[in-house]
């Protein structure tokens, strides 16, 4: 009986045609089928394109003749191992690249997004705030009565106490001007935040109410330091920078208004309002005094503070003139109709 079935085993290993249903997969190459296949048979190899003369293949199957259908069976399944290897490897190895290739573009624009405090230092027009800084103290220089007058600690406060709502205030004006102007900003400035993405208008909305706030309610809320000239200066420059951009006055439409906006708070709002302020606060000894300098005496009683108002209201209309050259484009389509506009950008220049 033993001997019988080592007999069969070695009938099923020699015959080419019964082996190959047998042979293991990792060994089962194009040569081998090509080799133990004989000619009236046929096969579709994986990977290759070229068809051999058969009498059956059925989606990749290997058939042999002679074969019940449990070696068939065996068969094919060999062949699917041969091409799930064939096809799987090399897609898998290209495929592993373009997952890690490349970030998702929304990933990749939030982290190169500018940070919250550089996008509203930004959105604040720094070289706005410079000019405000700068002015306030050079202001309370010009009012001084003596050098040694200005460098006191009395001094500091007073300019550090205008100084802050008055940054604010440039805050709210500058700001509200790009809430307002969104859609033009996107032709004439459109590295500005919200013009570019960076920031939400709702968010900035938030910021510039909320600068405005703090700015009024310091003007009004310390019996020292909330004199008379800042009151004017702020609220001076609160009710003409709304009025320049909000709808529905929105004076920057109407090319005198606007300039006379830019000139009155440029000019003898800002000037004589902390001059004023630095007289009153800062180089009186009394309160009698400092009520003495209301902004009307400082203008109509004292040469510094008029001949810099004039200066200066001469200097805004300059601004008011040059500023709108660079913003033609955008002004012309949404109907500004600046002296730009309306004389061209070469003879403002002139």
């Amino acid at each position: 009986m033993n001997t019988l079935a080592l007999l069969s085993c070695f009938c099923l290993l020699v015959n080419p045609r019964v082996s190959t249903g047998f042979a293991p997969a990792s060994k089962l190459s194009a040569r081998d089928v090509r080799s133990q296949v004989s000619s009236p048979d046929r096969i579709r190899y994986a990977g290759e394109s070229q068809l051999w003369s058969a009498n059956e293949a059925v989606n990749g199957d290997i058939l042999i003749s002679g074969l019940d259908k449990k070696e068939k069976t065996h068969s094919s399944n060999i062949t699917d191992e041969i091409i799930a290897a064939t096809n799987d490897g090399p897609s898998a190895a290209t495929q592993q690249p373009q997952s890690t290739e490349s970030l998702p573009q929304s990933q990749a624009e939030e982290e190169a997004k500018p940070s919250f405090p550089l996008v509203l230092w930004r959105f604040s027009r720094p070289h706005t705030l410079i000019g405000s800084a700068l002015a306030i103290p050079s202001i309370s220089l010009l009012a001084a009565p003596t050098y040694k007058a200005f460098f006191t600690t009395r001094t500091l406060v007073a300019l550090t106490y205008a100084a802050v709502p008055s940054l604010l205030m440039n805050l709210y004006i500058t700001g509200l001007n790009q809430i307002t102007d969104v859609e033009i900003d996107k032709i004439n400035k459109p590295y500005l935040p919200i013009a570019k993405g960076d920031l939400k208008k709702s968010t900035a909305i938030g910021v510039v109410l909320a600068a405005v706030v703090v700015s009024l309610i310091m003007s009004v809320c310390n019996p020292v330091f909330s004199t008379s000239g800042l009151q004017v200066a702020l609220w001076g420059s609160f009710v003409l920078g709304t009025v320049y951009s909000l709808p529905p006055f929105r004076l920057k439409r109407h090319p005198l208004l606007a300039a006379f906006c830019i000139v009155a708070v440029r000019g003898t709002i800002i000037n004589a309002g902390f001059y004023s302020h630095a007289l009153s606060a800062a180089f009186s000894s009394t309160k009698e005094a400092a009520a003495g300098f209301g902004v009307l005496h400082c203008l109509l009683n004292d040469w510094k503070c008029a001949f810099s108002s004039l200066f200066f209201g001469v200097f805004g209309i300059v601004i008011a003139l040059m500023k709108d050259v660079p913003d033609a484009d955008g002004d012309r389509i949404f109907d500004i109709k600046s002296f730009t506009v309306r004389i061209g950008q070469k003879r403002v220049f002139r």
